[in-house]
């Protein structure tokens, strides 16, 4: 179990503190909907741990096969609906600094789609 102290900051903007480790993420209400868009809106943070998810999920697929992902990159591009404002669709494109057999490539899908995320 995972704990976390989340503080509303005012002018849109949280404070989100990860317990265990101390360490902290701020987040800021995006241009297009009142805020100033200094950092993170919490849907941009939706949308960037599912790609995060992903590739960590597919690096302990690779762990038994002695594969390390190192290096792979995410794309990600979120897309909002207006009404009622919410996510409508995430792009995620993964890069590989490598090339993996069909088999490997196939491990990898099935993982990066079972992300719990």
């Amino acid at each position: 179990m995972s704990e976390f102290k989340v503080t509303y900051k005012g002018n849109f903007s949280t404070e989100m503190v990860h317990l265990e480790s101390g360490k902290k993420i701020i987040t800021d209400a995006p241009k297009d909907n009142q805020g100033l868009g200094r950092t993170f809106s919490p849907t941009d943070l939706v949308a960037s741990s599912l790609a995060s998810c992903m590739m960590t999920i597919m690096a302990i697929s690779m762990q038994k096969h002695m594969i390390d992902l190192k290096g792979t990159k995410a794309s990600v591009k979120k897309t909002m609906m207006s009404e009622p404002r919410m996510i409508s669709q995430i792009d995620i494109t993964i890069t590989f600094p490598k090339t993996y057999t069909d088999k490997i490539k196939t491990i990898l899908e099935r993982s990066a789609l079972n992300c719990p995320v």
